[in-house]
């Protein structure tokens, strides 16, 4: 393993009019800076032609790997593929649309030069529309105050990690039903958060589908915060205590008060249909956010993969010890 060496994991998926610039622009940059990299391409199972674009650049470049999933696991899972064949004393992902700026990443290697184990860059500005906007935030408010860990303002969903951190995540990190960020919170090192302005990229419309996107912010939840059970707990305790409240105070009015309230007798069918109906709701929503939990936990103990990388050629492997 080289001593500082930068592994860059390009999050492919239908890129191949971008791998190659993005390459030679992160190349021209880092040699100004006198910056070792690697550049490893994940390729997200496109249907394109990213995977040969990559394995093309491979072909003319030695410092690149191409690498391709079995399936669409999403950029997510993507990263976790890119931690687990990089070779570099620390290693960064970015996206394929360029809305991290590549000087970005050589303050963030900088940070690391001066000690910083974790870096996490947030946004201080995005060009989206105004629900992507208001959604977003809305989402990380609610995880800054709800999870267990602490979020930058605006949210971060990328990373520079040492050595260290990488070879804890490819050892302890079991990659399903989570994300990269909210688990490097979790492991501590102080991480530095580093603010960045995010520009447009290219104006395509977003890959990630709707169901996507809110399959990922209830796996990040979930896993992040234990809130909804402790929620369920404590709603759980009021209501007996309600309950118990309620019925010494029927059982008193039946045994020694009078059963008329504000003139009017009770007969008692309207209010054991409120009660049913909301007690039946609440029962059912409890039940429902228990079965999320164990729902995850079921999906752990499976001890499935969380991503699954094709096999590749004797050039990557070469490559991999020697670069």
């Amino acid at each position: 393993m080289n001593k500082k060496l930068l592994s860059i994991i390009l999050l492919s998926y239908y890129s191949e009019d971008k791998i190659n610039d993005v390459y030679y622009q992160v190349k021209a940059l880092f040699e100004k800076e006198e910056i070792n990299f690697e550049f490893i391409v994940i390729d997200d199972a496109s249907q394109d032609r990213s995977f040969e674009v990559a394995k093309s650049l491979e072909q003319k470049e030695g410092n690149v790997c191409a690498y391709q999933l079995s399936r669409n696991f999403t950029s997510y899972y993507s990263i976790f593929a890119g931690l687990s064949v990089c070779n570099g004393t620390c290693a960064v992902a970015i996206p394929d649309d360029g809305q991290l700026p590549y000087e970005t990443i050589v303050k963030m290697y900088r940070q690391w030069e001066s000690g910083h184990k974790i870096i996490i860059p947030h946004r201080v500005s995005r060009e989206d529309s105004f629900l992507n906007k208001m959604f977003s935030n809305l989402f990380y408010k609610i995880m800054d105050s709800l999870s267990d860990v602490a979020y930058p303002p605006g949210g971060a969903d990328l990373f520079l990690i040492d050595r260290e951190v990488i070879d804890i995540v490819n050892a302890r990190i079991h990659p399903i039903n989570t994300a990269i960020v909210p688990e490097l919170l979790r492991l501590g090192f102080n991480p530095y958060f580093l603010p960045y302005q995010r520009p447009k990229g290219d104006n395509k419309k977003s890959r990630w589908r709707f169901t996507q996107k809110i399959k990922l912010a209830k796996d990040m939840f979930i896993s992040s915060s234990s809130f909804p059970i402790k929620l369920i707990s404590l709603t759980g305790v009021f209501f007996s205590l309600s309950a118990f409240i309620l019925i010494s105070f029927y059982t008193y009015i039946k045994l020694f008060g009078n059963q008329l309230f504000w003139g009017y007798l009770i007969p008692g069918w309207t209010s054991i249909i409120i009660f049913i109906s909301f007690f039946s709701g609440l029962i059912l929503l409890a039940l429902g956010v228990i079965a999320e939990y164990i729902w995850h936990i079921y999906e752990e103990v499976k001890n499935r993969p969380g991503y699954l990388i094709k096999q590749n050629d004797e050039i990557n492997l070469k490559k991999k010890y020697t670069v």
